[in-house]
């Protein structure tokens, strides 16, 4: 069974899959997978460029039992089921200007979480999608939610729940004025 966790960067995928790791699960990175599969095919401002497609063919091929594979494209590879990872965009903003990025990056990274984006594309490509509000949860809580819905009791965490256009005020307005 492959499992996508997904959501915009900043959200928390890779330090709860790190704690996905230590409690036993088969826990992949879609950056790793796209370089030992061949999957990259170029890189733009410092991004890798991936052939999803062909990632979503080749993954399948490594896929033992059940096994969580954590990125923001993840949701793309043809998973059983897609977690998605979500954080107010107020928040979001705070941890990608810690970590250096540009005014221009974060504005697209909180523009596609107040929008939905990620969670959009995987309603459309997954047939089982569920969605984790991180924002005020600890990455052990996050983890622990994650266990619940693989475990087959996710309900609450249904999409659907998670809506920032009417908590995020002037956020966009004041990143877009710095632009």
């Amino acid at each position: 069974m492959l499992i996508a966790l997904t959501g915009t960067p900043g959200v928390g995928k890779s330090t709860v899959a790190e704690i996905l790791k230590r409690r036993g699960y088969r826990v992949l990175s879609v950056n790793d997978l796209a370089e030992r599969l061949n999957c990259v095919v170029g890189e733009e401002e410092g991004c890798k460029i991936v052939d999803t497609d062909k990632l979503a063919r080749e993954v399948r091929k490594v896929v033992e039992g059940l096994t969580i594979v954590e990125g923001h494209l993840s949701h793309l590879l043809s998973p059983d089921l897609a977690i998605v990872l979500r954080c107010n965009p107020i928040e979001l903003r705070k941890r990608l200007e810690k970590r250096g990025w540009s005014t221009e990056k974060v504005l697209e990274n909180v523009e596609a979480e107040v929008i939905d984006v990620i969670l959009v594309e995987a309603i459309e490509n997954v047939k089982e999608v569920y969605e984790i509000d991180t924002t005020n949860l600890s990455p052990e809580e996050v983890a622990n939610a994650i266990e619940e819905i693989l475990k087959g009791h996710g309900d609450r965490f249904k999409p659907g729940r998670v809506d920032w256009i009417r908590e995020v005020g002037d956020l966009l307005d004041d990143l877009i004025g710095r632009v």
